[in-house]
């Protein structure tokens, strides 16, 4: 999962200039023909009950157990644009073609980034550690130097540092700005931070652990950015004035990465149901839990259900590069997509962590039933959110909402208008007594507590929760493979009005 909420249209606007390409036998975008609805195969009705039977925690975990093999084989992570990636992706293409799928790895180039040095003097002494924002702009060898100024930060504010008006009769000229993350993104904030003419921004976490993140791309990023833990934030309100010397010395380059795209011989093209989950790893760290978790998950599910199931849809399954670094995977494939291959996708699933040590047993919130931040998903978003809680029940965990916040691979089919939901474990948000007395685990730390660190091993999964979540997974996609009508149902193709 992406380590700040990143909103689709900026993740969008960040790629007009990008351009997938195809590679093997053809391209999913340009399906072929599909039957008529007369002709269409009509699929099992037992086979969501079946697939939940048949797909298993452990069938998962041995899969995970692969994917911290390449991890370890190549310098400890699955970034993409690494070696460890670039074998993840071989070896999840590799099982999919001997399942029977047809198998694509559509490439796209993204930027690379990276950090040499990262360091924050104040008084002129050394200060709290700082961590350069992914495509922060690099400062000189020296550094910048200028004195701390704060954001206005009033309680109960959810923007801070997101309007010009924030910094009126501040001197933030040429200041080193400190801002406390909030509703806007990064990318805001920096970019404000650079039409008031700051020389850099330092961004507070709003809770415990690091804070990573991204100013979307290479074009976004306008003044150096760094992030700093929220104790380490809150010391240095206490600076204001102070000279303080911010050192961001980075790189960015643009490299070739893939997605893995597999879809079943069966069913109707014109009415797909897609599932995706991303691939990649933070650099620092292996990934299992984020995302190896819902990959390898997705893949003991793709194997199951074989590349010739008997379905009346059929079934595509993707697992998105570069998700880290801004939803960059996805993003390039809904953007190539003309707009009848859109109308084709019926429904998108997303796993994106489903095994957290601390667990959350989290369902997207399709309607918009707790009123929380994003607004409802586009129609049908409700029926698979009702699918998925009652598949999260019967699996025995009693499931909560959770927003359309814009961190996960989702984001792009929201924004085209494509039918979605999904499920997640929990990321570095903490769990609260409420939680804990109904999932279990521990109140007041951390759903994941070695979220985007090197800890993220085989050693950082709940093992109960991954088997739970695959059949939930397994419940919904064999749904609507089957139909896409009845009491959660989503709209047909005909009925469907994608962007």
């Amino acid at each position: 999962m992406i380590g700040t909420r990143v909103m689709t249209a900026l993740a969008l606007s960040g790629l007009l200039a990008l351009t997938a390409c195809g590679s093997g036998s053809g391209d999913p975008a340009t399906p072929a023909p599909s039957p008529s609805a007369a002709s269409a195969p009509t699929g099992d009705p037992g086979l969501s009950r079946r697939l939940a039977e048949q797909v298993t925690g452990d069938g998962a975990f041995t899969r995970l157990e692969e994917l911290q093999r390449i991890a370890d084989a190549n310098g400890g992570n699955r970034a993409s644009g690494q070696p460890g990636y670039d074998a993840s992706v071989e070896y999840v293409a590799g099982q999919l073609r001997a399942a029977g799928y047809q198998v694509e790895t559509p490439s796209f180039p993204f930027d690379t980034f990276s950090a040499q040095a990262q360091t924050l003097a104040v008084g002129g002494a050394p200060g709290p550690a700082v961590t350069a924002l992914t495509y922060s702009p690099t400062t000189p060898p020296e550094g910048v130097t200028g004195p701390l100024v704060v954001a206005p930060d009033a309680p109960g504010d959810p923007t801070p540092g997101c309007e010009a008006t924030d910094y009126a009769n501040l001197p933030a000229r040429g200041a080193v700005l400190l801002v406390r993350r909030g509703a806007c993104t990064f990318t805001q904030k920096q970019q404000i931070a650079s039409e008031v003419g700051a020389a850099a921004v330092l961004v507070g976490n709003n809770a415990p652990g690091p804070l990573g993140g991204t100013l979307g791309s290479v074009a976004d990023g306008r003044l150096p950015t760094g992030g700093l833990l929220q104790p380490d934030f809150d010391a240095l309100l206490a600076r204001a004035g102070q000279p303080a010397t911010v050192t961001l010395v980075t790189q960015s380059r643009t490299i070739t990465t893939r997605n893995v795209i597999a879809q079943t011989t069966t069913g109707r093209t014109d009415e797909v149901v897609m599932a995706g989950a991303h691939l990649d790893s933070v650099p620092e760290g292996p990934g299992i839990n984020d995302n190896g978790s819902g990959s390898a998950a997705q893949l003991e599910l793709a194997v199951r259900l074989g590349g010739a199931p008997p379905v009346t849809n059929a079934v595509r399954f993707a697992w998105w590069g570069a998700e880290e670094v801004g939803l960059l995977g996805s993003t390039a494939y809904v953007r190539v997509l003309t707009p009848e291959a859109r109308r084709d996708i019926a429904v998108l699933f997303n796993a994106d962590m489903l095994g957290s040590p601390n667990p959350a047993y989290f369902v997207y919130d399709g309607d918009d039933s707790d009123r929380q931040g994003a607004p409802p998903g586009p129609r049908g978003s409700d029926g698979i959110e009702r699918t998925l809680n009652a598949a999260l029940t019967a699996a025995g965990a009693q499931p909560q909402g959770t927003d359309f916040d814009g961190r996960s691979d989702y984001g792009p089919f929201v924004e085209a208008g494509i039918p979605s939901g999904g499920l997640f474990s929990g990321a570095e948000e903490i769990k609260t007594p409420e939680q804990a007395a109904l999932w279990g685990g521990q109140a007041g730390v951390p759903y994941d507590r070695c979220y985007h660190q090197a800890c993220d091993t085989l050693a950082n999964i709940d093992r109960v929760a991954l088997d739970r979540m695959l059949d939930a997974l397994a419940v919904g996609v064999g749904t609507y493979a089957v139909d896409l009508g009845g009491p959660n149902g989503v709209p047909t193709r005909d009925q469907r009005q994608t962007r």
